[in-house]
């Protein structure tokens, strides 16, 4: 009993580290990988096109990479990064383009074997993450779809230990931009994001509230919102 009790734990254990030291690897070569590739929440998508090693590498290793929802920070944060390593993987694969809806299922038909699994990027977004933590709207301010209209993409990776406070950061940022949430007196335009996802803004009370939550100036309490249009083009630097 002992001699087959023995190799099991070890295998398990072996198993259980390697897995550890793969994630500890990702979150460090992702953040690398930011740091090189964003400036001021836009993509080096030539230079990334001319040289796809490091990405090829990250994206590589975290086929096999294995995150459970018991641990929520490390697995929030891996498929946040997730997210936005492959969303610049399909546009670098497309490059040169002048929105990601210039690929046919860019979203919901591509899929990518990552994190154990074959799975779209809508798959990503709306079954790991919204609909296992559906009390968490800030993942919209952090999911980057490579269009203009998105909250800008940061330079570095997603961290379990610092995860809260990066999407608290990231939400505050975004609206408290006036290019994102614009005020003109009592008539607010927000992002068609508010639109599509409006029961994740509205689950303890209106967008409106909602926003404020986050804002150093409150909208009006009387605002008239509407949506303004989604912007589809890329989110390029030269």
């Amino acid at each position: 009993m002992k001699k087959t009790i023995i190799p099991f734990l070890f295998i398990f254990f072996a198993l259980n580290s390697i897995s550890a030291q793969d994630l500890d690897t990702f979150f460090k070569q992702s953040d690398n990988f930011f740091k090189a590739n964003v400036v001021n929440g836009k993509v080096k998508y030539a230079a990334i096109k001319d040289d796809t090693k490091s990405l090829d590498d990250i994206l590589a290793m975290a086929k096999g990479v294995s995150v459970s929802k018991s641990d929520a920070a490390q697995y929030q944060a891996f498929w946040i990064n997730a997210y936005n390593l492959l969303v610049i993987d399909g546009i670098v694969k497309n490059y040169p383009l002048k929105s990601p809806l210039d690929v046919p299922g860019f979203f919901d038909k591509a899929k990518h074997k990552i994190g154990g699994k074959s799975i779209t990027l809508n798959g990503i977004e709306n079954d790991l993450l919204r609909a296992e933590f559906p009390a968490e709207a800030r993942f919209h301010f952090v999911l980057v779809c490579a269009g203009l209209g998105c909250p800008p993409i940061i330079n570095m990776a997603y961290q379990p230990a610092t995860l809260n406070d990066q999407l608290q950061k990231q939400t505050v940022l975004a609206l408290n931009n006036p290019n994102f949430i614009k005020v003109n007196k009592d008539k607010v335009q927000i992002s068609q994001l508010f639109e599509w996802y409006k029961g994740d803004f509205e689950q303890k009370g209106s967008t409106v509230d909602f926003i404020n939550t986050y804002r150093k100036e409150q909208l009006p309490e009387k605002a008239k919102v509407s949506y303004y249009p989604y912007d589809w083009s890329l989110n390029e630097t030269k």
